[in-house]
């Protein structure tokens, strides 16, 4: 598949990059947390890249004052395997160049979505990287050059934490699986033997290949 740039028009329909903030201390507290030994980690927040200044300005200005929490995601991924969406933008910054695999709420009919219609983005490292709520999105995948990846992802306060409890009344409610998350899988994905939505269908894209 092709990959695009987040600086390409194409990009446009899924998020933006937001410039005139310092991300260099927060790279730096990302890069003092040691990588697992496989697969991908995920925290919502991480107490030593919240004490980071870029905090308060992300809280202020790109958040408009609402609480916020700065997490990571980070690891060894090539693959889908699923996507996800917030009621919100979700803010991305990497540690090196990363890859994100997209696609847009109102592709999915019927609780389905067709892999076909997915698009690859490359962020440049320490770039901050606005993913609009519409679009579809889940874990970052590793450029071939790197070793992995680490991206801080920010998010309002309490998103990815403990799900609510309450009877679904419709069938986006059964999507749910964390809080402020809503998350369609590919039947190969672990998440699908976890209980989540079977809902992407055709290839689970591996941009490995």
């Amino acid at each position: 598949m092709k990959i695009y740039s987040v600086y390409d028009k194409e990009f446009k329909p899924y998020g933006k990059v937001i410039e005139g903030y310092d991300t260099k201390e927060l790279i730096c507290a990302m890069k003092a947390i040691d990588m697992p030994e496989s697969g991908v980690s995920y925290e919502p927040g991480i107490a030593s890249l919240e004490a980071c200044k870029i905090y308060k300005p992300l809280t202020d200005r790109a958040y408009g004052g609402m609480p916020i929490q700065i997490g990571m995601c980070w690891g060894y991924n090539t693959k889908l395997n699923c996507l996800e969406y917030h009621r919100d933008s979700e803010i991305n910054i990497g540690v090196t160049d990363f890859i994100l695999l997209l696609a847009k709420q109102d592709e999915i009919e019927d609780g389905k979505l067709d892999t076909s219609v997915v698009k690859a983005f490359r962020a440049p490292a320490g770039v901050m990287v606005e993913v609009y709520a519409t679009a579809l999105h889940y874990a970052p995948c590793q450029v071939p050059e790197e070793e992995g990846f680490r991206v801080a992802i920010v998010l309002p306060k309490g998103t990815n934490t403990l799900k609510p409890e309450y009877e679904p009344a419709n069938e986006e409610d059964k999507w749910m699986t964390a809080r402020n998350k809503w998350l369609i899988a590919h039947i190969e994905a672990d998440e699908a033997n976890q209980g989540a939505h079977v809902g992407l269908t055709g290839e689970n894209i591996d941009i490995a290949k």
